[in-house]
């Protein structure tokens, strides 16, 4: 007979297990088991069918795959976190006895984990185990390099230690150091979020979020004890990926820091480097700086005793001048095997047109500026309203070397004094100060003050917005610093790491480019309509005020005798055969006016005879018959489409909906992003 397999012994009830079931089974706690599931990568899973998979009456909530938990029962963590339980209970059972000694005598060996005490465990082997690859460890660096700048600015409390959050940012300027020296950094954003970063190691783009210097709030809905679990995981992390990459550079790791420093609030200056690398960059330094002495040219009368000693040994062993220059170029050339076109050169290609007439392509060159080195020819000065951390890291990453700032921000500049003529660019961000002056012409003291008034620049120096560093260094190139002068409307903060794709709003692209011809009609349509709007206040003045040049000069025919009744008369018959013919013509562009004038929310005129005086000109009237024959088009393309529609299947024809509705829900946040900038256009014209 085949052996009857029972309920949950096969299937998704054998490949699935609860949480409790697994806590059991592991013989841990909950939150010893949510800490090693955590550290470990393995995280719940949802089965096709809970039903299935059940194997209790209660609808459980939870599931883990079962080869999962088996995987966890060989962990070495399994084995510390035991020991800390039995510790536990100890001081448990010392408390119960009454033994007040034994049990602080257990508190304090578990508090000193060198001595017999509560058993330390580390994460390294976790830590070769998830990223067998440097590579992996770098693609995984996002979320560790978020949460630890995150914790880095966070408050010490009960849930958060002061040792945590030293640490985190001791890491995190590790980091930036390495990012500084290699000149790693890409790109930065400033958002609402925070400054997001992006930086390429090794091939691979890391972006990460770091929040603004604002002092923080700890809530209460926060599970800290989770986050802390994390942390924990990162800190390990990101210290193995420090090492890997100070020595990649050839730099000592971990830096030499300075307390002192750090406590006067220096940050990157209280780490000082050391390593191979360090005194390479200073030996090319002194041959760059010899080369640049080797181009003034030695001394002429020096040089000329130098040829006559070499002439002289060249006529006495025989040989020119001229012949050894050949004989050099004979070998050379016997070296390299007489063919010249397998002679390395570093000059670049040339394109040439194949045919004579065409077109002229652009030619290839070397790089004019290495981005990297951005900011290194100038000094910058940082005023007190600015930040700071996030300045002196991107400058310092592009190549600045000499940055200065006022002495309350805290250590580590290159100087303190505003007034240092070395400053080529000063960092602002405070409105501009009008200042003032008294009727009796006291403005002229502040020529002759020493401090620095209001509005006073010094010259010779550039004045920028913090926003003129970041859009700088995402362009790659220097913007021009007029338009992030103090006090000036700055250009948009576009983010780098969208790239624009064809059919999308582009902020950067003039509106005439992307607005539909729909759309440009209407916006002229408007423009028409709010001049004629004003020109028809002034007309209404006029003919007031000559209403009532009318009724004066009737009055004085009245009292003359002449009433003039019947001139009147024909005169209007006249007039209302005029009109009838106007009104005909133009009956339905004046429609499409007063209805154009309903959806804008402007007021349609109540009196008839002002609406049938109204007239409109050439322009408007070709662009209203530019929008009749597109709306017929639209309509004609409308059915066009429903018929091709009905030839297709049902299911290419849900697809084809589908993909429609996409691309008119795209379009239709475009139009709003477009109608949004031509309004702000139109009010910075006004």
């Amino acid at each position: 007979m085949v052996k009857q397999k029972k309920k949950g012994q096969a299937g998704q009830a054998r490949n699935y297990i609860t949480r409790t079931q697994a806590v059991k089974k592991l013989q841990l706690s909950l939150p010893d088991f949510r800490k090693l599931c955590i550290w470990k990568g393995i995280y719940p899973r949802e089965p096709r069918s809970r039903k299935k998979v059940s194997k209790s009456a209660t609808a459980s909530t939870t599931f883990y795959y079962t080869k999962d938990i088996q995987y966890l029962l060989h962990e070495p963590l399994l084995q510390k976190f035991r020991d800390q339980k039995v510790l536990e209970k100890k001081i448990s059972r010392a408390l119960g006895r009454g033994d007040v000694g034994d049990a602080a005598r257990l508190e304090r060996n578990a508090a000193r984990p060198d001595q017999t005490g509560k058993p330390r465990y580390t994460l390294n082997h976790v830590i070769r185990e998830r990223y067998p690859t440097f590579i992996d460890a770098l693609r995984d660096l996002d979320d560790c390099l978020s949460m630890l700048f995150l914790f880095a600015n966070l408050p010490s409390t009960t849930a958060v230690p002061a040792k945590m959050i030293a640490r985190c940012e001791r890491l995190c300027l590790e980091f930036e150091h390495y990012l500084i020296t290699s000149h790693s950094l890409r790109k930065s954003f400033l958002s609402i979020k925070g400054i997001y970063y992006q930086a390429n190691i090794q091939g691979e783009d890391i972006l990460w979020l770091v929040p603004y210097k604002f002092n923080q709030r700890i809530v209460g809905d926060v599970d800290f004890r989770i986050m802390g679990t994390f942390i924990e995981f990162y800190m390990t992390l990101l210290g193995f990926v420090n090492y890997r990459l100070y020595t990649s550079l050839g730099l000592k790791y971990p830096p030499k820091f300075d307390q002192t420093k750090d406590d006067q609030g220096a940050e990157l200056a209280a780490f000082s480097l050391e390593g191979v690398n360090l005194a390479t960059q200073d030996d090319t330094k002194a041959i760059t700086n010899g080369s640049e002495a080797e181009q003034h040219g030695p001394d002429p009368t020096v040089q000329a005793e130098v040829d006559k000693v070499v002439q002289q040994l060249r006529n006495e062993s025989g040989e020119t001048v001229e012949e050894s220059s050949a004989a050099a170029v004979d070998d050379n050339e016997k070296d390299i095997g007489g063919d010249d076109e397998d002679k390395p050169s570093d000059a670049i290609d040339k394109f040439e047109p194949v045919a004579p007439g065409g077109d002229v392509l652009p030619q290839p060159s070397y790089g004019s500026s290495d981005p990297s080195q951005l900011f290194s020819k100038f000094t910058f000065f940082l005023s007190r309203e600015t930040p700071r951390q996030p300045l002196e890291f991107i400058l310092r990453a592009f190549g600045c070397k000499r940055i200065g700032w006022d002495s309350v921000l805290g250590e580590g500049s290159f100087t303190t004094d505003e007034s240092d003529p070395s400053i080529t660019h000063q960092i602002i961000d405070r409105p501009v100060v009008q200042a003032a002056v008294s009727e009796q012409g006291d403005g002229e003291d502040n020529q002759t003050a020493q401090k620095i008034g209001p509005n006073h620049r010094y010259p010779g120096r550039l004045y920028v917005q913090p926003q003129w560093v970041w859009d700088s260094v995402n362009d790659e190139e220097l913007k021009a610093p007029e338009l992030y002068a103090p006090g000036a409307a700055l250009p948009p903060h576009l983010s780098p790491f969208v790239k624009p794709t064809q059919g999308q709003y582009d902020p950067t692209v003039p509106l005439e480019e992307q607005q539909t011809e729909g759309e440009a009609i209407e916006a002229a349509l408007e423009d028409a309509g709010e001049e004629e709007g004003e020109d028809s206040e002034v007309e209404n003045d006029i003919d007031i005020a000559a209403d009532e040049e009318e009724e004066e000069e009737e009055e004085e025919g009245d009292f003359g005798g002449f009433s003039g009744d019947e001139v009147d008369d024909e005169d209007e018959d006249e007039e209302d055969e005029e009109e009838d013919d106007e009104e005909e013509e133009s009956a339905a562009l004046q429609r499409q006016l007063e209805l154009e004038a309903e959806a804008s929310g402007k007021s349609v005129q109540a009196n008839g005879s002002q609406s049938k005086n109204k007239k409109v000109d050439a322009k408007t009237k070709a662009k209203l018959e530019a929008k009749k024959v597109l709306e017929r088009k639209k309509k004609q393309e409308a059915e066009d489409l429903e018929r091709a529609k009905g030839m297709l299947s049902k299911k290419k024809r849900k697809l084809f909906e589908q993909m429609q509705y996409t691309n008119n829900k795209k379009s239709a946040e475009d139009l709003k992003l477009r109608q949004k900038r031509r309004k702000l256009e139109k009010e910075r014209k006004a």
